[in-house]
């Protein structure tokens, strides 16, 4: 079953050295969607150690919950976020939605 557009959480202001938690959700989809989160249109790596653009953001991403955590957001982070919920029928995106620092 595909899945559904995904319920997505993002905060619209975060101060500077805070944490920011995004969440992303969809229930429908068979077998269970794997989550992937979005920053501008460009995908936010779930590896960040090993993809050298995003050595310096610090925030963990689970593909299997959908969650998507800075845990000292910087200037940087500043934009327009959204989450493709993927499975093997198919997938569903959110709208984006903006973070500020």
């Amino acid at each position: 079953v595909k899945p559904m557009t995904p319920r997505c959480t993002v905060p619209k202001a975060v101060p500077v050295g805070k944490t920011a938690s995004l969440h992303c959700y969809e229930s429908e989809g068979y077998p269970k969607s794997t989550y992937s989160w979005y920053r501008n249109s460009e995908p936010l790596s779930p590896d960040t150690k090993s993809n050298a653009k995003f050595q310096n953001s610090s925030y963990t991403l689970n593909p299997t919950t959908g969650t998507l955590v800075f845990h000292a957001v910087h200037k940087g982070d500043t934009g327009r976020y959204s989450c493709i919920a993927t499975n093997d029928a198919g997938f569903a995106k959110c709208e984006e939605q903006e973070m500020e620092v």
